[in-house]
């Protein structure tokens, strides 16, 4: 089903339109929401018109915004409206537009900035050096009794959405959710808010079947929605733990950052764009990015296209081997530059990898710099390192940490085969004995892995990269094409390379696949499904082998997650006396941060 002409709609629209609904039309919404998509055509005046037969017609004005925000701006034309089943399914086949806590839009593109209400603090390279400012400590502040409310409902919609699972979780389960986190979003809450619609995301997405949808990505959507929505609910939680409804921008005085590589970023909500990372002359990581709606052709263009950051003069591939000296900054939490009134840039001289403040990057011991990657609750940085190639084993490429260091398999940063990754890192792969600095994230849902963004040549060695001029020292692996001349002849393969091992793999080795399994069992097909999976001999093979490999935790928990999907106590009418999701999504959610939990810690193993 294409939606490439339907506006996205707001989640309060679609949750109203469906809640208006007869108990009989909604059963009969997700059948008449299959097709209208396919039936969308463009008006003359800017609308989009759907057409159900010559009796009915829906049409989408959608406002400024180009989303659906009010009822208004959906009408049909039958009889029935507007508690029609024709609005509710064209409006149910259209995008979920993004909250105010999702990020993306104007935010990605660093335009998008709200001064912070407390000092930052000065970074980086000014001739004089910067004062310290002092912050007083403030005591966290409880969440309301509206916010924790909001947040109740929200845990009941998503314990109701995981308990119908990918098989059920039709329209109307969609609805209950949206509904849920559209309260989340005007009592505060904009980060449960952002999380509820990530899950309806994955829930589409999977029931429509889309090409490169994984049930992995949809469980860990459902584990950080349920594990959010409990923590507030409890009342426990302060109001950080709610998040910001938009990115925050504090003042970070005088810069003077460097350009490290680019990064296409390409979203499966429609997004698309560039990310282009720097580090500041004390070593501080910093991003500018220009993300927007759009798609692949984006993508490629914005990698080229002029940075909108103070006026300066430089593109984003001119950033990424160049650098600025930024008047008036403005940096949000994570480190986004924003490009608000009174910054001002002007270009400096990049610095090569093998320089400082770069070179720094690569320095540090692999073991030490992953350490903390995997200590940090948030998203991991970028890690530098120098490697040789030993070869291709599967999807990735094989490597040695210099040093004696651990094995190391790189990955492509993003498998769409019209972003160079995967053939530049096929074209490495080829070249056994090349010595590589390697500058990428860390994957931490998989053994000792790297997903490289660029690689430039290792100082001093022979056998290493030949890079042109023009490049600075690095190829942006997202961007840049290698070529047969970039490689020295000597570790070129005479004859196809043979495969290598990528040596032990203690995640996959470990039997809490089988975990993993159990969970995403229940996000496809429910609360029954695990029922089902808990009355045959699977479930005490599975006991069996996770105790039998020291996992007695992983096992009584994954115990509980059948024994509660199982649990529907009936009265003498065969009534259910506990209809509730509440305990099966708990004990799914107590399994989940377990397994997640374990699997980190073998993570660590691997890079150890």
């Amino acid at each position: 089903m294409s939606t490439e002409l339907l506006p996205p709609v707001a989640p309060d629209v679609l949750a109203d339109a469906v809640e208006q609904l007869s108990a009989r039309l909604r059963k009969k919404l997700d059948a008449a929401i299959a097709g209208c998509a396919d039936q969308a055509a463009a008006t003359a005046d800017g609308a989009v018109e759907v057409r159900f037969g010559e009796d009915a017609a829906v049409t989408l004005r959608p406002g400024p915004s180009g989303a659906i925000t009010a009822a208004e701006q959906a009408v049909c034309s039958c009889l029935l409206a507007p508690r029609c089943l024709h609005r509710a399914a064209v409006l149910g086949a259209a995008p979920i537009a993004d909250g105010e806590g999702d990020a993306g839009g104007a935010e990605e593109s660093g335009t998008d900035e709200t001064d912070g209400s407390g000092p930052g603090r000065e970074e980086g390279a000014s001739a004089v050096p910067a004062a310290e400012v002092v912050t007083e400590s403030v005591a966290p502040v409880a969440l309301s009794a509206p916010q924790v409310r909001a947040a109740s409902a929200l845990w009941d919609a998503a314990a109701e959405a995981l308990s119908a699972g990918v098989t059920a979780g039709g329209a109307v389960v969609q609805a209950e959710l949206l509904r849920a986190a559209h309260t989340a979003r005007l009592a505060g809450l904009p980060r449960a808010e952002a999380a509820a619609l990530r899950v309806v995301r994955g829930l589409r997405a999977a029931r429509e079947r889309r090409g490169g949808q994984r049930l992995g990505d949809l469980a860990e959507a459902f584990r950080e929605l349920l594990a959010g929505a409990a923590l507030l609910a409890s009342g426990s939680a302060d109001v950080e733990a709610a998040g910001s409804a938009r990115r925050v921008y504090e003042q970070g005085g005088s810069l003077r950052v460097y350009g490290l590589c680019r990064e296409p970023v390409l979203s499966a909500t429609g997004y698309g764009g560039v990310t282009t990372h720097l580090v500041g002359a004390d070593g501080t990581g910093y991003t500018v990015s220009d993300v927007r709606p759009g798609g692949l052709a984006r993508v490629k263009g914005a990698g080229s296209a002029s940075v909108a950051l103070g006026g300066a003069v430089l593109d984003h591939a001119g950033l990424a081997r160049g650098g600025l000296r930024i008047v008036g900054a403005t940096v949000s939490a994570d480190g986004r530059l924003g490009a608000g009134r009174g910054v001002s840039a002007t270009p400096l001289r990049g610095v090569d990898w093998s320089e400082k403040p770069a070179a720094a990057l690569f320095a540090r011991p692999v073991r030490e710099a992953m350490a903390d990657v995997l200590t940090e609750d948030t998203a991991p940085g970028l890690l530098g390192c120098d490697v040789e190639v030993i070869g291709a084993a599967g999807d990735c490429v094989v490597v040695r940490v210099a040093g004696e260091g651990p094995l190391l398999r790189l990955r492509p940063a993003h498998p769409h085969p019209e972003l160079p990754h995967s053939a530049n890192l096929r074209r490495i792969a080829e070249h056994p004995g090349l010595a590589l600095r390697v500058l990428g994230r860390p994957d931490l849902d998989r053994a000792a892995t790297l997903r490289p963004l660029a690689v430039g040549p290792v100082p001093g060695a022979s056998a290493t990269l030949r890079l042109p001029d023009g490049w600075k020292g690095h190829a942006d692996l997202g961007y840049d094409r290698l070529q047969g001349e970039h490689f020295p002849r000597e570790t070129a393969a005479a004859a196809a390379p043979e495969p290598v091992s990528a040596g032990p793999d203690p995640l996959a080795d470990a039997p809490l696949w089988r975990v993993r399994r159990l969970l995403e069992t229940g996000v496809a097909g429910g609360r029954r499904a695990v029922a089902e999976a808990g009355r045959g001999t699977d479930a005490a093979s599975l006991a069996a082998r996770l105790t039998g490999a020291g996992l007695g935790g992983a096992a009584r928990l994954a115990r509980n997650v059948t024994v509660e999907a199982g649990r529907r106590p009936r009265d003498a009418f065969g009534r259910l006396t506990d209809p509730s999701a509440d305990a099966y999504a708990r004990a799914w959610l107590a399994s989940a941060v377990h397994l997640a939990a374990a699997e980190r810690s073998l993570v660590a193993a691997s890079w150890a």
